[in-house]
């Protein structure tokens, strides 16, 4: 074999090695597969709200807790109470789950007008008395839900009493140091109602809580 020979062949080796190295994920390393992470973690902004106990709820109490984030309002006709429901299904396997930091729920109401901490306290306990349900002034959900990467919307008067919200319905995850990275969307098909999935939810919290 001459030179150029082998030479062709350990630079083909080697290009070979650095392909695999690139595009095969080391012993152990297990990747997400339902939630959209962000490019890069978000900071909140400062805010101060008012949970379901009339306690003041502000950015410290991310800190130190794995948080699940759903936007909406509790007069909402179906997305809301449906993913309520799936998180309250899947709330006992992510208690269970091996994480230095413990997992929170938290409804973020973007209805104030008819969400104070009462009806929020008989609405939150409904599920499961471990969630958290949080409102405020629109000019703090306001910044809070779009640093979220959430949005919402009167879609009517609120001078009707029965107005609708339009908002978002991914579940959003925080990580302890009160960042938002990343959320699980719904898939959107006709005729079914966009919900997150608490089974593919239960599937990447593992592998987020291990990063």
């Amino acid at each position: 074999m001459s030179k150029l020979q082998a030479g062709l062949i350990a630079f083909i080796a080697l290009a070979i090695g650095v392909v695999v190295a690139i595009n095969i994920a080391p012993p152990g390393a297990a990747k997400t597969q339902h939630v959209s992470l962000y490019p890069q973690v978000r900071a909140l902004p400062d805010f101060q709200l008012v949970d379901h106990h009339n306690q003041t709820f502000t950015q410290e109490n991310f800190i130190g807790h794995w948080s699940l984030v759903f936007v909406g309002y509790t007069f909402c006709p179906d997305i809301c109470p449906t993913t309520m429901a799936e998180l309250k299904s899947i709330y006992p396997e992510l208690q269970k789950m091996s994480s230095e930091f413990p997992i929170q729920i938290v409804l973020l109401s973007v209805d104030p007008k008819r969400d104070t901490p009462e009806r929020l306290n008989e609405y939150i306990n409904f599920f499961h008395p471990d969630f958290i349900g949080v409102s405020g002034g629109h000019p703090q959900l306001f910044p809070l839900v779009r640093a979220m990467g959430m949005m919402y919307s009167m879609s009517e008067s609120t001078d009707n009493p029965n107005y609708l919200v339009d908002h978002s319905s991914s579940v959003v995850v925080l990580n302890p140091k009160a960042q938002v990275i990343g959320r699980f969307k719904p898939e959107f098909v006709v005729g079914k109602l966009p919900v997150s999935e608490g089974q593919k939810i239960l599937a990447d919290m593992p592998v987020i809580f291990s990063h």
